[in-house]
């Protein structure tokens, strides 16, 4: 490519000159042209400066929009590859960039980025401030945000007071200062800007005031535990009831037939009936176990069952109707405390151990099987909510709660005084939020400390301390969303920027991206 001019300009003293010097080739890189990369050649002259005062004695020519001093790259180039690193950061940056057909290494992409320029410091007048971590636990940095424009302005290397105090007495124009409840940012905040109203963001106030709220609200579970279960939703429907001989009068009979034996009521029991009598006749002929078990196909041990067995009713699992169970003395009790929902089977073996009971704990679940079917399980008894749950709860609106958590809610109001007070005053605080009558809140405060909720009256102390700040935050429409905003947006560079993400680097990025 050939660029020629009839003279050049001196960049130092900005004389031009037609007294060439040299002439020399030089290698720009330009953006790639459908996915191939493009290598501009250059014939470049050298001119003399004939200004005696000017320090250069000779200059090269540049082609405006097209070379600049020392670079090897286009205008063009540098700006897609500056594009891509903001985005990208380093190692993605590059893979998308060769991708792209622009050959680059992601520390050269690093570099691009440390060498852009800051933004131009314009003038403040809402200024954002919260803090970001650089090691969870350890290490923490500042974002500035203009809350007009909601940009970021600055990134400060930590969160100390006399580092915000320094950047606020440098920027006069701040007006108002949008933060949280830290203590820092207040007092630094208050020494470097003493004439900027402070506004605390009002979803801090509601997180703190949900804070204090679920220390009550875990004090007072135990009212929860004492006060009766409310009812639950049955867990089925009950079965149809096998009747029990009932040997003690005393006791009126809470269980009735309604149903046949269920084997009688599929092939269970007529098939049954087949073998016995089929095995009976057999042995009265006077076969063996293995003969009749290989003319029948059945197993040995079924045939041996079906032997010794002196009725089908014992094969059926029906007890001879001449011949009384263990149980049948104590079936009318067994019946009165199933009715009370005792349905627990190691409970009620201890109980008719103290009856004279002399049977084993298996045959007493054997018994209690078709009993339980009978009546079907009782309801559990409904849990109380966690203390989180039902702090979630009361932080929320009725009308978006669900009907069964209002209905819960509503119980646990009941159950305790201190929990329905603390409701009170929440839903008061909510309104007074909501529609900002800051107001409102002396007298919010003074109803709060008449009553004895020590936690609350711990959150209001910690009101009084920042008074100012909370008035305004409840009263003016500034608030911390766009800062927090920022915050997530500043994990995300993070983790792209992860091992390589240097406070320096991680600002550039804060800033232009």
């Amino acid at each position: 490519m050939r660029a020629r001019s009839r003279r050049a300009a001196c960049p130092q003293c900005g004389r031009g000159s037609r007294r060439m010097h040299s002439r020399y080739e030089r290698r720009l890189t330009d953006a790639s042209v459908a996915g191939t990369a493009v290598e501009l050649r250059l014939r470049v002259r050298r001119f003399f400066c004939d200004v005696a005062s000017c320090p250069a004695l000779t200059f090269a020519e540049q082609i405006p929009g097209l070379t600049s001093k020392w670079t090897r790259r286009s205008p063009l180039m540098r700006r897609t590859l500056e594009s891509i690193a903001l985005a990208l950061a380093g190692r993605a940056g590059a893979r998308l960039a060769v991708m792209l057909g622009l050959t680059v290494g992601r520390s050269s992409m690093l570099r691009l980025i440390r060498a852009l320029p800051d933004p131009d410091g314009a003038e403040v007048s809402v200024l954002g401030v919260d803090d970001f971590a650089l090691r969870r636990g350890h290490h923490y940095a500042t974002v500035l945000i203009d809350v007009d424009t909601r940009r970021p302005i600055d990134v400060l290397p930590d969160r100390r007071a006399e580092t915000l105090q320094r950047w606020l007495a440098a920027h006069p124009s701040v007006r108002v200062i949008c933060r949280d409840r830290a203590g820092s940012y207040a007092e630094g905040a208050r020494s470097g800007a003493p004439d900027a109203v402070q506004v605390a963001d009002r979803w801090h106030l509601w997180k703190n005031l949900g804070e204090h709220a679920e220390k009550t609200v875990a004090r007072h579970l135990r009212c929860l535990l004492a006060a009766p279960a409310g009812p639950a939703e049955p867990t089925g429907p009950a079965e149809p009831v096998v009747a029990v001989p009932d040997t003690e009068q005393t006791v009126a009979p809470v269980l009735v037939v309604t149903a046949v034996d269920r084997t009688e009521q599929g092939l269970l029991g007529p098939r049954t009936r087949q073998r016995f009598q089929q095995v009976q006749e057999l042995l009265a002929r006077g076969a063996t176990i293995r003969a009749i078990a290989r003319e029948l196909g059945l197993a040995r041990g079924t045939v041996r069952r079906f032997a010794r067995a002196d009725s089908v009713h014992e094969l059926l699992g029906k007890p001879h109707p001449g011949r009384p169970r263990v149980l049948d003395e104590h079936a009318g009790y067994l019946r009165q405390r199933l009715a009370d929902g005792v349905t627990n089977a190691v409970t009620l073996f201890a109980e008719l151990r103290e009856r004279g009971y002399h049977g084993s704990a298996t045959t007493l679940r054997t018994y209690l099987r078709p009993l339980r079917a009978a009546t079907g399980r009782p309801p559990a008894p409904r849990r109380p909510p966690k203390a989180r749950q039902l702090t979630s709860w009361l932080l929320t609106h009725p009308d978006r709660l669900a009907k069964d958590d209002r209905e819960q809610l509503a119980q646990a109001r009941a159950a305790c005084p201190h929990l329905d007070t603390l409701a009170t005053h929440i839903a008061a605080f909510a309104e007074i939020l909501t529609a900002r009558q800051g107001q409102r809140l002396n007298d919010w405060i003074a109803a709060v400390e008449a009553c004895d909720q020590p936690d609350l009256r711990s959150f209001t102390a910690g009101l009084h301390r920042d008074y100012d700040a909370v008035v305004n935050g409840l009263t003016m429409t500034y608030s911390s969303g766009v800062v927090e905003g920022h915050v997530n947006r500043i994990k995300m560079i993070k983790r792209q920027m992860y091992g390589r993400a240097n406070l320096d680097l991680l600002r550039k990025r804060i800033l232009l991206a």
